[in-house]
């Protein structure tokens, strides 16, 4: 069995060690519930939260994503919408943050739990 690399794991949302649990529970359509996650990866028993409060941090990169995402949608508005009215960029920024949320909460947490919580690939841990 090959090993997952990386960036397919980060974009599948599966834990940092053993690349196969699922950090999150339910699905990110599932707006009531998107924001569960498992305790422990169901394959490898790593408990996520390898601190306290180390989720907290998410909330910059959270907000890192929200600036790129105004960032290009102006940028995109201005030269493809020949510079709208301001209430189109509002109105065009918000929709886009809004319908984004469940994603921006999600890849937030888990570029969280693989940059900065210290936890490396180990494949000993991955299902056989």
């Amino acid at each position: 069995m090959s090993q997952p690399s990386r960036l397919s794991a980060i974009l599948a949302c599966r834990c940092p060690r053993c690349r196969q649990g699922e950090v999150f529970t339910h699905s990110f359509l599932n707006i009531a519930k998107f924001d569960r996650m498992h305790e422990r990866c169901p394959v490898c028993a790593l408990y996520y939260e390898v601190e306290v409060g180390l989720f907290w941090g998410a909330m910059y990169i959270s907000y890192g994503f929200s600036v790129g995402i105004v960032l290009a949608v102006g940028v995109m508005l201005y030269y493809l919408a020949n510079d709208p009215p301001m209430w189109v960029y509002l109105t065009t920024v918000a929709t886009i943050i809004i319908l984004s949320t469940t994603l921006l909460f999600r890849y937030a947490r888990i570029l969280m739990l693989y940059l900065f919580s210290g936890i490396n690939y180990n494949p000993s841990y991955a299902k056989r």
